[in-house]
């Protein structure tokens, strides 16, 4: 345990160090000389870090101002972010809430390691299970096991009083859930990266799946209505990148100047609202200090720390293609890393981000306001990390599969869900009286259905979903079962054989 501990704390919460020994790793097994192997790494690491400062830039820059909202309003709320619920089943333990019961939350700890285990076995006998990605995100698995550790104990209470039971039930839950998710976005990553070779390992895998297969079938349908005449092709059915923007409009083409000019409008709408005095007494600025150019400046360095991030990604990514494909080769054939979901960010449409952010920021607003005129027992304020990370990932894909329409509409469903869907989960699991919730799309939808099957059908429930869990990797195989493996371990001769065109 003092191993394990040292390595959770040190290397696998640490994103940015657990790229950087896969990367390691991979470049050993390659048997790539000492230079490279040392050079590979630390662009990995140094990738990450990046990522990390553009993708912390962008939480500060709008944490106060959503917080803001809530206490400007004097709106007793749950705020929905991934660390605010690992903070609220925290301090749910230590008051000694009868749902945490006799479980320690450090066993947490122990949970992450045994599903992780899970995971890796699962992808090794992937000729059986069909699972072809880790999940290497260390940070999201810390925060996704305390809340299936609250979620999976308020629905079996059995569990409270036997701890090895717990851990083996939620591992098996949480390790199937880590790989299955992973693995539904592999096809769609390698489409829409052009066989960069890896998967997402985030906090919406099934939101980006199924938003993805919708966007698919309505571009499908909408190309079958116009081939017969019953539909004019508009700028709608297009992707974003193949806009065709008249005059003046051509400057929204480049990104930086779209994202700068849409969180603009976008800031100034929200600080209006919220009020300068507001804002002076949260220490955001002074009376002296110009209310036009702090907007500005807000927006403006929304859209530096998203350049910045991209570039992060762009530096990983490089070392991590190359690299894995000796891990792939020696240790888990026919597999692929399951990463950050702000990876995609830096493939397809830019302006797909920037989008996505406006039209699932639109949803979740008008869903908080219907939370507060129909008097709801539990009012939610989203985080960024919520509306940003899953509404721009899931436009980004939507897009790619469905243009312009889907990137817009399925981002904005998404808003919907996200706050409603988290209402419902906080109150009934009586989270909400601790302030927080995990609150993305996967944790929304799919981990309260899960919750609802084993609190009402209890073991049969349990049985239900692993068994639902499964199914998924199989079918996806039984569908192709030619090529499905080809889709990673070549993509080029893949590609060749689907006829596929990537045209960006």
């Amino acid at each position: 345990m003092v191993v394990w501990t040292f390595f959770v704390n040190n290397i696998l919460t640490k994103p940015q160090y657990m790229v950087g020994l896969i990367v390691l790793i991979g470049y050993l097994l390659l048997r790539k000389p000492w230079y490279d192997t040392v050079s590979g790494t630390i662009k990995a690491v140094v990738g990450y870090m990046i990522l990390s400062i553009g993708s912390g830039g962008m939480i500060n820059t709008l944490k106060p101002i959503l917080y803001g909202l809530g206490g400007r309003f004097g709106l007793d709320a749950i705020i929905i972010d991934p660390y605010n619920g690992q903070n609220a089943v925290q301090a749910a333990a230590d008051a000694g809430d009868k749902i945490v019961g006799g479980q320690a939350f450090g066993q947490v700890m122990l949970l992450m390691a045994i599903a992780f285990i899970a995971n890796l076995v699962l992808v090794r006998l992937n000729r059986v299970t069909k699972l072809r990605s880790v999940f290497t995100t260390g940070n999201v698995q810390i925060q996704q096991a305390s809340t299936a550790f609250w979620l999976i104990l308020f629905a079996l209470p059995y569990l409270r009083t036997h701890s090895t039971l717990t851990l083996i039930v939620m591992a098996v839950v949480l390790g199937l859930y880590w790989a299955v998710g992973s693995n539904l976005l592999v096809g769609y990553t390698q489409e829409l990266t052009d066989g960069a070779g890896f998967s997402l390992a985030h906090q919406q895998m099934f939101g980006i799946a199924i938003s993805t297969k919708l966007a698919e079938k309505m571009a499908a349908h909408d190309a079958k209505k116009a081939k017969a005449g019953k539909k004019k092709p508009s700028i709608w059915d297009r992707k974003l990148e193949d806009l065709e923007l008249p005059g003046w409009m051509q400057i929204f083409n480049d990104n930086m100047v779209c994202t700068a000019l849409i969180m603009t409008l976008f800031f100034a709408i929200i600080l209006c609202v919220v009020g300068k005095e507001y804002l002076v007494s949260l220490q955001l600025l002074t009376e002296t200090d110009s209310f036009f150019f702090y907007i500005i400046t807000t927006a403006f360095s929304f859209a530096a720390n998203l350049a910045i991030l991209q570039l992060g990604v762009r530096t990983m990514v490089a070392e991590l293609t190359v690299s894995f494909k000796g891990i792939s080769d020696k240790l888990l054939p026919s597999a692929v890393p399951g990463v950050d979901c702000a990876v995609s960010f830096s493939f397809g449409s830019p302006n797909a981000v920037t989008i996505g952010f406006l039209f699932g920021a639109l949803g979740e607003i008008i869903a908080m306001l219907l939370l507060v005129i129909f008097h709801s027992p539990t009012i939610v304020i989203c985080g960024f990390i919520p509306m940003f990370f899953d509404n721009a990932t899931i436009a980004v894909y939507a897009n790619s599969k469905g243009g312009t329409k889907a990137a817009c509409l399925f981002p904005f469903i998404s808003g919907f869900i996200q706050v409603f869907g988290s209402a419902f989960i906080a109150t009934w699991t009586g989270l909400a009286k601790y302030g927080g919730y995990l609150g993305m799309w996967d944790w929304a939808v799919i981990w309260p259905a899960f919750t609802v099957a084993m609190k009402y059908l209890s073991w049969i429930g349990l049985a239900l979903v692993v068994v639902f869990l499964i199914a998924i990797p199989q079918i996806q195989y039984r569908k192709d079962p030619e090529h499905y493996f080809m889709e990673v371990d070549d993509w080029d001769e893949y590609k060749k054989e689907k006829g596929i065109v990537i045209d960006y």
